[in-house]
């Protein structure tokens, strides 16, 4: 099922406005862990950006030095907006939180602290809700995890993490913040900081795996390749596939190659003919193997 951007727009726009508080509560207050959040914040946007950059050049048609279309472009910016959410995100936090815990700075004006992450935390929530609902609609009855691994559209997985971070992370560093202004200890909200990175850099680690799989090649799942064959070999003229080659160019784009041994007794005509009627028959049931090829063998 085709995705939908509203969650890469509905993320982009309140990450944005977030990240601008949170850094402006951080400089009012001095807390680490606000630090972590802004930077987390502002790379969430980025990534928002690089998603949707990697959706349009997705979208250009195939030429002569890409004749089979730029669809993996959206896997190599979704690939690249993993490798920034652990190395920017996860590696920043991390550091900031080591820096605060051995150059500890006591939180002032922690109230500005909490009411940042109060109203991050609420446009945060509705950008998760926004893209658990759009993965919901996408994967249907498919379990959770299944569906992570079997997506072939990282850019609603991606955001869909990133949002989930995003909550966690600010409930991190608010229990950060406030155990440290109870306890009065300032080491606390360097810890709350290093979470915070341990938290981004397992998200990355993960949205990595996925990302770099799309990248290299996936195939489609293995009932609905089953189901393909069966379709072609029901056709009277073959005999059976002797071979099927495909992988994914594109979240609704595959490339798959039948190799089919016709009955001794067709003729040239003939075999043309059934080409046709099985790619028409294969493509009007499944309208995303756009890229279908029938060799004889």
């Amino acid at each position: 099922m085709a995705a939908s951007k509203t969650p890469i727009y509905t993320a982009l726009g309140a990450n944005l406005l977030i990240a601008i508080t949170k850094l402006a509560a951080a400089v009012f207050t001095g807390s680490s862990a606000m630090v972590s959040e802004g930077i987390h914040s502002l790379v969430d946007t980025s990534n928002e950006v690089l998603l949707l950059l990697g959706i349009s050049k997705s979208k250009k048609p195939a030429d002569e030095s890409r004749p089979f279309g730029y669809g993996r472009e959206l896997y190599f910016w979704s690939f690249v907006v993993s490798l920034l959410f652990f190395a920017l995100g996860g590696g920043f936090s991390v550091y900031e939180g080591i820096e605060h815990l051995m150059h500890p700075q006591e939180v002032t004006n922690p109230v500005w602290n909490y009411v940042v992450l109060g109203i991050a935390f609420i446009f945060d929530g509705i950008s998760f809700i926004t893209a658990i609902k759009e993965f919901k609609r996408q994967r249907g009855d498919t379990p959770f995890w299944q569906a992570v691994h079997q997506s072939k559209d990282p850019s609603t997985f991606v955001v869909l993490f990133e949002d989930a971070a995003d909550v966690i992370g600010i409930l991190i560093a608010f229990t950060g913040i406030l155990l440290g202004q109870l306890l009065e200890n300032p080491y606390i909200d360097g810890i709350a900081s290093i979470l915070i990175g341990l938290l981004l850099t397992a998200v990355a680690i993960l949205l990595v795996r996925e990302s770099r799989s799309l990248l290299m090649g996936e195939t489609p799942l293995p009932e609905e390749l089953k189901a393909v064959i069966e379709l072609t070999e029901s056709d009277p003229l073959v005999n059976t596939v002797s071979q099927h080659l495909s992988t994914y160019l594109a979240p609704e784009e595959v490339i798959l190659i039948l190799k089919v041994n016709f009955i001794r007794e067709a003729g040239n005509a003939q075999i043309t003919d059934a080409i046709q009627s099985i790619r028409a028959a294969i493509q009007s049931r499944y309208p995303h193997y756009k890229q279908l090829f029938v060799e004889p063998v």
